[in-house]
């Protein structure tokens, strides 16, 4: 058992802490001991380490199974698997999350996890995420994560020495244009500061800054798509058959986060977040940033990698309330593996609780096997963290469901649209336009490219 960080598909695979490697787009089979050998593919490196451990043990009363951990990044990880499903290269077993896992299961590339574990194995899981993986009535991946809801992590010293009271950040909220009912934008102007130490609200404020507020940008989970929702909007309609993004809800929630970005310069430029993902994060953990909102899974990073004493609040209701996306993550078993007996036992016991407890018990992330949530809490209660605001958001509030696969289908067609708004290079209504557009566009040649015989979309 090994951990593979594979890079992108041009660069091959590197191996860390394995033996030996397979040759890029390699299939890895049998080896000549006699072991059946079964990947698992993932984005996570913090639950990747959750499951050497975890894979050590399982190993340890099935010597005749070898489980080999892929970790691809986020940002190539739907690329490559796509590619991979394509070249019967796929792992055996690998994440999938609700963007992106009903192609599969209708394209017949996935177990049915019913019909291989048994309807019964529901039971063990979280109903929600269960639901949010069930298609035609079959769950088609092993849940493991249950993300819970969005939330803002604070840097303490940064507050008291802007003189702000963490218990005040539970009831910021934001309005559409600022004005009174806006409490957040006048606290992210206290917070940022320029090379002078000056801050945003300041006339003499020059915008060379030292310290961001706040991240704000093209992250769907952790920033627009809950800006979204508490805008009164939704990204697409209630039977995830088209998209809402040109919609005053939609022109209003955009039009505050491209604000912050470039007009009150409160949040990291797009250029820099654009290009990196976790550009914000590493901001905040080096101490650039006093707030970042995001979810539970950048709880461990954060822990690990902060040098000061940090929290976690509710994040700011805007018109419609607080209101958070939830989202849960499954592992999906490849329905034309060589080896589909000894892949269903790692699905299996990747649904246990002694399987799933190994997430948790390092504060990785929640399971989604309820009976091996607990290690989590305790990891995080004995580190004195609270995460309770994950979980009363969603609990006290309305969410937006997670994306479909509608979304999935679109994504490469919005995100460089939606890149733009957010550098202000194309402005908020005619982007939001043209994004519904295409994304409208990339739907339709999917569907046709899927059924030759379908009538073209106008």
């Amino acid at each position: 058992m090994g951990v593979l960080i594979i890079a992108a598909s041009a660069a091959g695979i590197a191996a860390f802490g394995a033996s030996t490697a397979p040759a890029p787009g390699a299939r890895l089979t049998p080896s000549e001991q006699g072991e059946t050998t079964v990947t698992v593919r993932l984005w996570d490196e913090t639950v990747a380490a959750g499951y050497e451990k975890s894979f050590a043990a399982f190993e340890r009363d099935n010597p005749d199974i070898d489980v080999e951990v892929e970790v691809v990044p986020y940002a190539d990880y739907f690329d490559q698997l796509a590619d991979d499903v394509d070249d019967g290269d796929a792992p055996d077993v690998y994440w999938l999350n609700s963007s992106h896992y009903d192609g599969y299961a209708e394209a017949g590339d996935l177990v049915d996890v019913d019909a291989v574990l048994g309807e019964s194995a529901r039971r063990a899981w979280s109903p929600a995420v269960v639901d949010q993986f069930t298609h035609d009535g079959s769950l088609w991946g092993v849940p493991q994560l249950s993300d819970g809801g969005i939330a803002l992590y604070y840097n303490a010293d940064l507050l008291a020495a802007a003189g702000v009271d963490p218990a005040s950040l539970d009831d910021l909220t934001w309005a559409p244009g600022g004005g009174a009912d806006d409490t957040l934008l006048p606290l992210l102007q206290r917070l940022t500061l320029d090379d002078q130490g000056r801050n945003a609200a300041d006339p003499a404020f020059d915008g060379t800054v030292t310290q961001y507020g706040y991240n704000a940008g093209n992250d769907l989970q952790a920033i627009w798509y809950d800006y979204l929702g508490s805008a009164g909007g939704r990204l697409e309609d209630p039977e995830g058959a088209s998209f809402e993004l040109d919609t005053p809800e939609a022109q209003a929630a955009f039009q505050y986060l491209v604000d912050l970005v470039g007009v009150r310069r409160v949040a990291p430029p797009a250029a820099a977040t654009n290009a990196d993902p976790d550009h914000s994060r590493d901001l905040f953990t080096a101490g650039h940033m006093a707030l970042f909102q995001s979810g539970l899974y950048s709880l461990s990073t954060i822990e690990s990698q902060a040098q000061f004493d940090w929290g976690v609040a509710m994040m700011p209701a805007g018109p419609a309330g607080r209101v958070s996306v939830s989202n849960g993550i499954v592992a999906a078993g490849d329905a034309h593996t060589a080896h589909l007996d000894d892949t269903a036992k790692v699905l299996a016991w990747l649904g246990s609780t002694d399987g799933a407890e190994y997430i948790g018990r390092d504060g990785a992330a929640v399971p989604a096997v309820t009976g091996a949530q607990e290690p989590y809490y305790a990891y995080w209660a004995s580190r004195g963290v609270d995460v309770s605001p994950f979980f009363d958001v969603i609990a006290s509030g309305d969410t937006i469901p997670a994306p479909t696969s509608l979304y999935g289908t679109a994504q490469p067609a919005l995100d460089p649209l939606l890149d733009q708004v957010f550098a202000g290079s194309l402005p908020v209504p005619e982007g939001l336009a043209a994004a519904q557009a295409a994304a409208e566009a990339a739907v339709a040649a999917a569907e046709q490219a899927s059924d030759p015989s379908a009538t073209p979309a106008p």
